[in-house]
């Protein structure tokens, strides 16, 4: 089995932008969400050095450190810290996963329809951040669970 791939992108972490569209009908995609995406993709190539992309199914694990905004007071950063506090604000998490899937696309992985598992989380840190570890999944136990026998009920659409 392949080894994992830890990405590390320090720095204010960047959501994946909705497209904008203009008056006159052309679509283009944020100017942050562009740069960070670049920046992403370079890391991840970084990461991977002179390996192949996977071909495999992968399980990617994202951890998004965002930073304890400077307006609370001392008292509600350390909560913020220690994780008494989440960020439950805007950009969701689903935006930063998204982010992280077009950056490992044909860089990590062929296709980022090979990540089959997806554990991600938010959370404050001193040092903001984004780090995404891809992990390669044994293929045999994946097999496995979708040739599970059919529950009793289906019996009943089978032909005699």
């Amino acid at each position: 089995m392949t080894d994992a791939v830890t990405i590390t992108i320090n720095g204010e972490v960047v959501a994946k932008g909705r497209t904008r569209m203009t008056r006159r009908g052309f679509v283009y995609t944020p100017t942050a969400t562009r740069k960070y995406e670049a920046h992403a993709r370079l890391a991840a190539q970084v990461a991977m050095g002179d390996r192949a992309p996977l071909q495999i199914p992968v399980r990617v694990e994202l951890a998004v450190e965002l930073p304890v905004p400077t307006s609370w007071s001392n008292k509600r950063r350390l909560a913020a810290l220690a994780g008494a506090i989440a960020p439950t604000s805007k950009p969701d998490i689903d935006n930063y996963v998204k982010m992280a899937l077009d950056a490992i696309n044909t860089i990590v992985v062929t296709d980022d329809a090979l990540v089959v598992e997806i554990q991600a989380r938010k959370r404050f840190s001193e040092q903001p951040k984004l780090t995404a570890i891809i992990i390669p999944l044994d293929v045999g136990r994946i097999r496995e669970s979708h040739s599970a026998k059919p529950s009793p009920s289906h019996k009943r659409f089978e032909r005699p």
